[in-house]
């Protein structure tokens, strides 16, 4: 028997909370209700689901969905994201990608470590996923005084009009993610 307990595949011993539930029974309602996004779901299903408090009272769905579905997943990433949105009503639907940091290698060691698996890479990549579908232009890392950074990061301005109202949702998620300081901005328009 086909059910939600196909959308969701959790970790060897882990079972999905309540909350992923919801989240997976709203992706198999959307497989099997919508004709446009049926056939673009079938393989598709996600590795955990979390809310996170925005601000007040908003709150924002962050989806993992596995490395390898990532392309699949961003072909139909509109859509989904407008559907989600509709059944988590108030909420703001986020997808990101699940990603391994691994640990640099001990010295001495032969073993070296991908770059995609650094740190670095895994929140950048991470940002990438937080923002789309508009496209980061530009970063700047402001340092202060006192020691502490802030990264300012300039969306592309054709996605305005989707993706402003999600500013603060984007700054949220990413600092829960990483715990790093970010300013959603869009660049001025040059006179």
């Amino acid at each position: 028997m086909y059910t939600s307990r196909k959308k969701i595949h959790k970790d060897k011993d882990a079972e999905p909370s309540e909350f992923e539930e919801s989240v997976a029974q709203a992706l198999f309602d959307l497989e099997n209700t919508n004709q446009e996004l049926k056939s673009d779901l079938k393989d598709l299903y996600i590795n955990s689901a979390i809310q996170i408090d925005v601000s007040g009272n908003r709150k924002a769905v962050v989806i993992h969905v596995p490395y390898r579905l990532r392309k699949a997943f961003r072909k139909i990433h509109v859509r989904l994201v407008r559907e989600l949105e509709k059944k988590f009503s108030g909420k703001d639907v986020i997808l990101i990608a699940t990603r391994r940091i691994l640990r640099p290698p001990k010295k001495g060691s032969a073993v070296q470590r991908p770059r995609s698996r650094t740190l670095t890479a895994v929140h950048d990549a991470m940002l990438e996923d937080v923002v789309v579908p508009a496209e980061i232009v530009g970063k700047r890392v402001r340092y202060r005084i006192d020691g502490s950074k802030i990264m300012k990061v300039f969306l592309d301005p054709k996605e305005r009009n989707n993706t402003e109202y999600k500013l603060e949702t984007f700054a949220a998620v990413y600092r829960k993610l990483s715990g790093k300081d970010v300013v959603f901005e869009f660049p001025m328009a040059e006179a």
